[in-house]
This record gives C-alpha cells, structure tokens and sequence, in this order.
C-alpha cells in the first residue's frame, strides 16, 4: 500500500484501518515515510479528524516503533501520571514519591518546558549530578528499588512521535487534539504501564484555555488509553493562577521538597497533588476508593515515608545523598532576589498566568529557541493567589534575576498580569470534573 493513498484516503474524509496506520506510522519510525508525507498526513488529520479507533491505532502504532518496556520483576502495580503543562506545576515532583510510599511503582517518562509552561527535566536538572537520561539497566534499578524514577524519553522509546512531532512544530498542526492524545500516550504506553491519570489543565496559562477544549482533550485521552489497555482516568484542572506560589526551576524544586516535608502552604497545590495521587492509588489497586487513598496518602506525607523516596530517587540517579537536608547548598541561586510590590489596596481579582510563564522565560528560566540553556536559578516565587487581599507597598512576589535590569523587567511584566479589584470576588475551582473510563 502507497502512503501517498493512505495520506489520500484520510484528505478525503474516509477511515483508515488499522493495518494503514501501522504501516504508516511503521514508516515515520523506520524513515521510509518522507517529511512531506508526515507533514500532508499531519494536515488531513488536523482537518479531518480520527475516530476512536483510528486515534488507538495510531497511538499503539507510536509506541510500537521503539522499545516497549516491561516489569515483571516489580511486586506491584506500574502507574503514572502525566500533565498537559502549565506554570508552577511541579505535582510531578510529589506525586511519584507519594505514590511509590503507598506500594505502586512509577516508571514517569517527563518532558522539558515548552513555550511558557515548565518542564520537569528542566527542574530537576537544577540538581548537581542527577542524570535525566540515564541507562536503562540504572532506570530499571531505580524504579525497583526507590518505587519511582523520572527521567526523560530515550531515544529507543516511541521514535517515531519524536519525528512526527517535530513535523508538526513547523506545520501548525500541533493543536490537533487527535494528534496530542497520540504523543502524549504513545510515549506512556511505551513505558508499560497499568494504570495512568491524566491533569487536564485550563485557564489563562493552560495551552487549553477554553474548557470545552480541555474536556474534549481528557475525554479523547481517556477512550484512546483505555482502548489501548490502560486504565485511565483525567481530571481538568484549574490554571488561572500559579499552581504552586513559585515559577522557576531550582525554585520549584525547591517548593516540592518543603512539600514533601509537610511545610506545604499552598491548599490548592495539595489539593491537585493529593486528588491525582488518589485517583492513581484507585487505578491502580492500591486503596479500594479514594477515601482510603487519601488516608494513606497522608499517612506517607506526615510519616516522612514519601520524602524519603524523594531522597533515594535523588540520589539513585546521581544527585547528593544529602539533598532533601541541604537544599539549599546545593540549588542555584539567582544574584538578585527582589520584590515587587503592590501598587494599590484591593483584591486580587484576575491574572494571565501564561505571562507570570514568559516572565520565567525571558530570565532565562526557559526556551525562545529549542537550542536555547536555561538559567536554572531564575524565576518568582511568593506568587499571589486569587482573592488574595493585597495593600499598596506590600509584596506582590519575589523575582529571582541575574540582572536587575532583568529583574525590572519581570517585575514590569508581573504587575501587568496581575489585576487589582476594590471587592472581593470568589475564587476558582481547582478541580472542575473527573473523567473515567467506565
């Protein structure tokens, strides 16, 4: 069978069988499809759309280009989470040593920061030594012996997504949901997991700002892993503020470990961590409903239990043995530390956290270009909240610079994003809905 026929077929509106994807996407792994016909397949996606089915196939036939893994060795069950990005969004760091403190092991393939939301390699790559690319016999050691491991994707794991994404980078089809479902698993499925639950994010600083959209995105992820024999379930979460009071790299790493001490302030923060985590511990059969898992969930925070995973993860993949107890001597730290004030009595009323990201971005903390190197030490923290009351002169947040004319200018773009109401209004959800695969 031509490619040029299956691009030709699907340009036309028809279904594609699943033995036309698996050649197709067989031929993006191997390179025997060219770059144009990824690219006009890419667009007759984007405008035609997939059926469930097709959106399966498409994704099993992702993870099957590479190696798929498998852990037969491990006593419990391999489950992981993952997040469609946004800003002080560190859960990552939380949510595997809680969930490996209550049995299950997670095996989480993370990503680096795109446009204005971070990445979690980028966070952890703020720590001496911690190698997110290690060899596969040091992940494997890790995962069995810590319960969780976050690394980035090798090369071996779902190439042909590494190809067909950048083909979509440069030929504006990313935002096809149908695509997104099929990169985000393909690399998930491909790291054998059981179980998966998905945080669905929108609002100002979501790349689904529109909530209909984001619904749309949870649902199809939900039907295509499901459909693929994963259980999975997503929740949509609220992004029209930062989720943790901090933006930034070594800040946010930072954040998790206060955390994972029990010296966490940010409720809503808690309450994403602690209901993904839950629904996960569900998934997986680790707690016989949510309830029960928020109890041992607790039980594992309070009892130091989780932050001790966090510690031997740090240091399995080459971090400081000493890291949880000496953060601070390990972490960079920006030259200027400042605050930026508040310029008039009131409420926090509204804020595009999508330019509290860029803040971070233009400080160094993230990438314009996917070449660019990051600045770890950059960013905010003491983020304000929604509804917080605020009086002139006092802290808005804190910039981390290396400048202080780069300080000047996050502080310029933050009091910009953030809007001053003279009453207070009520305050936004966290978690809007939970989607399952019954």
């Amino acid at each position: 069978m031509l490619p040029q026929e299956i691009i030709r077929r699907k340009r036309d509106g028809l279904t594609l069988s699943r033995d036309e994807i698996t050649l197709f996407t067989r031929g993006i792994g191997d390179g025997s499809i060219s770059e144009g016909q990824i690219a006009a397949f890419a667009m007759a996606v984007f405008f035609q759309g997939m059926t469930l089915d097709e959106r399966v196939a498409l994704t099993e036939g992702m993870r099957d280009s590479g190696e798929t893994l498998s852990w037969p060795e491990l006593d419990g069950p391999v489950i992981d989470k993952h997040s469609t990005g946004g800003v002080g969004d560190n859960v990552s760091l939380m949510l595997g040593p809680l969930v490996a403190a209550c049995g299950g092991y997670v095996p989480m393939i993370s990503g680096r920061g795109l446009g204005h939301t971070g990445g979690t390699l980028d966070k952890l790559d703020s720590i001496p030594g911690y190698q997110t690319i290690p060899s596969s016999r040091r992940f494997r050691e890790v995962v069995r012996d810590c319960g969780v491991a976050i690394i980035g994707q090798t090369g071996s794991l779902a190439p042909a997504d590494r190809r067909f994404y950048a083909t979509r980078d440069v030929t504006a089809t990313v935002e096809s949901i149908d695509l997104i479902t099929a990169s985000i698993l393909s690399k998930k499925l491909a790291a054998g997991l059981e179980a998966l639950v998905m945080d669905v994010k929108t609002g100002s600083g979501a790349f689904m700002k529109d909530y209909e959209d984001a619904r749309a995105l949870a649902l199809s992820i939900v039907g295509v892993a499901n459909g693929a024999g994963v259980k999975t379930s997503a929740l949509i979460t609220d992004m029209n503020e930062s989720l943790s009071g901090t933006a930034g790299n070594a800040v946010e790493v930072r954040d998790a470990v206060q955390f994972l001490k029990g010296d966490g302030d940010r409720s809503r923060l808690e309450t994403v961590v602690m209901s993904l985590s839950a629904e996960l511990l569900v998934l997986g059969g680790l707690a016989r409903d949510r309830e029960q898992a928020r109890r041992d969930l607790k039980k594992a925070l309070d009892s130091g239990k989780a932050l001790q995973v966090f510690a031997r993860m740090i240091a399995g993949l080459g971090g400081p043995s000493d890291f949880v107890e000496k953060v601070d001597r390990y972490l960079p730290q920006a030259k200027v530390v400042r605050d930026v004030l508040c310029e008039e009595d009131g409420w926090v009323h509204q804020i595009e956290t999508r330019e509290l990201g860029l803040a971070v971005v233009e400080l160094g903390g993230g990438r314009s270009r996917a070449e660019d190197q990051i600045d770890h030490a950059v960013g905010l923290t003491d983020l304000p909240q929604l509804g917080q009351a605020l009086s002139r002169g006092e802290r808005l947040c804190v910039v981390h610079a290396q400048t202080n004319e780069a300080a000047e200018g996050a502080a310029l773009r933050v009091k910009a994003a953030v809007s001053i109401a003279k009453a207070p209004t009520g305050g936004q959800p966290v978690v809007y809905e939970l989607i399952g695969g019954e």
